[in-house]
């Protein structure tokens, strides 16, 4: 998942973090190799639904995919939205194209690398949801600056969403949970917490697909899993 390297936690630093693990199998090299460069991002200029889909769509913007569960189900769901994923670990990417692949998803843009860069390339306002699933959560204080949620990239996911826009973010981790909800708090006046009561934040809602990551944090390690939504205002 994207963090960030020891800093200020109101700047934008450079990707921390490791980005390949095991080698890939032939298939996944081959999907790297062949449906990356048809489906990536473009390395410069700006990032919008026309330039990447042809079309004026509603755009998504996933933060760290992981194996792309999550990513794929919602693209599935909304074949008329355009999404755009960024993830640093390339098995993380290799298994999203997979997904992509299989499911022959159209509406689907891959960047192997942090997802910063993409996000100062999308105009201001052209976002209608962003979702951090399970970053890593950098447990020790000293490693609090490397965190996705602080100040600094908080405040680009709220100049890149629309008002009435949706930010998703979710953990099985007390300490980033902790951490997040304060961030949060300095940030009332861009965003509004969807929130009726504890239920909203202990219950996947609709249309909030379960991540491989979060089947094991909940079965194997019996970590409990919280749920935010954040509207932007």
């Amino acid at each position: 998942m994207t963090a960030f390297k020891e800093g200020d936690p109101t700047t934008l630093n450079r990707l921390y973090g490791r980005s390949i693990g095991k080698p890939l199998r032939g298939r996944q090299q081959g999907l790297v190799d062949n449906l990356l460069p048809k489906i990536a991002v473009p390395e410069d200029g700006e990032v919008t639904a026309e330039k990447l889909f042809g079309e004026d769509c509603p755009l998504h913007f996933e933060i760290g995919f992981g194996s792309g569960e999550h990513l794929a189900y919602r693209a599935d769901l909304l074949p008329n939205h355009g999404f755009i994923g960024a993830e640093p670990f390339l098995n993380g990417v290799a298994a999203t194209l997979g997904h992509v692949d299989d499911q022959r998803l159209a509406n689907v843009r891959l960047h192997h690398g942090d997802a910063i860069e993409v996000l100062q390339r999308i105009p201001d306002g052209a976002l209608t949801m962003a979702y951090l699933l399970h970053p890593d959560p950098w447990p020790k204080n000293k490693h609090a600056k490397r965190r996705m949620m602080n100040d600094g990239p908080v405040g680009l996911l709220a100049d890149k969403l629309k008002v009435g826009g949706e930010f998703r973010f979710g953990t099985d981790h007390a300490i980033y949970l902790r951490h997040a909800l304060m961030v949060m708090q300095r940030f009332t006046d861009k965003f509004e917490w969807v929130a009726e009561g504890p239920s909203s934040w202990q219950n996947r809602p609709s249309g909030w697909s379960e991540t491989r990551y979060e089947h094991k944090a909940r079965t194997v390690f019996g970590h409990e899993v919280w749920y935010f939504r954040f509207r932007r205002i």
